[in-house]
């Protein structure tokens, strides 16, 4: 009587089977609900992080042209009129003697929502306003919605 190795299995048929076959469906499912259950948890307060962030980059992007706009007056010895405008901090507009710029490293930023700062000169007592609408564009507003200035 001769044996062979083959017909004996260390295993059952059964365990077999499932180890071939993979994730079963219900396996699957379970899975990407708790995905799905974790995402929902961290997904907003990540989005509301970016908003912060958002609002950081506006206010130090105002404050880094309003420096550079005192640069341009100790140089020229005024502000830039609202007419000139934030464009004076990169190529002189012609009239502005003792002009020595650019005054920015790069171009004329825009702000995080992808909207153009506005500039307002002269405001109150002879001072600049440089602007940001926030996301929405429009003045006024709350969150991030709300305008920010220097």
């Amino acid at each position: 009587m001769t044996f062979h190795l083959r017909e004996f299995s260390f295993k059952p048929a059964l365990l077999q089977r499932r180890s071939a076959a993979g994730f079963t469906l219900l396996e699957l499912l379970v899975v990407i609900v708790i995905i799905g259950m974790l995402a929902s948890y961290v997904g907003p307060k990540y989005f509301a992080q970016i908003g912060k962030s958002e609002v950081a980059v506006a206010k130090a992007q105002i404050d880094g042209l309003s420096k550079a706009l005192d640069t341009l007056r100790l140089d020229v010895g005024r502000y830039p009129s609202a007419e000139e405008g934030l464009a004076a901090l990169m190529s002189n507009p012609g009239n502005l003697r003792g002009w020595n710029g650019p005054y920015l490293k790069k171009a004329l930023p825009l702000d995080p929502w992808q909207h153009a700062y506005t500039y307002q000169f002269p405001v109150g007592n002879g001072d600049f306003k440089v602007l940001s609408y926030g996301k929405d564009g429009k003045p006024g507003g709350t969150g991030e919605d709300a305008d920010l200035s220097n």
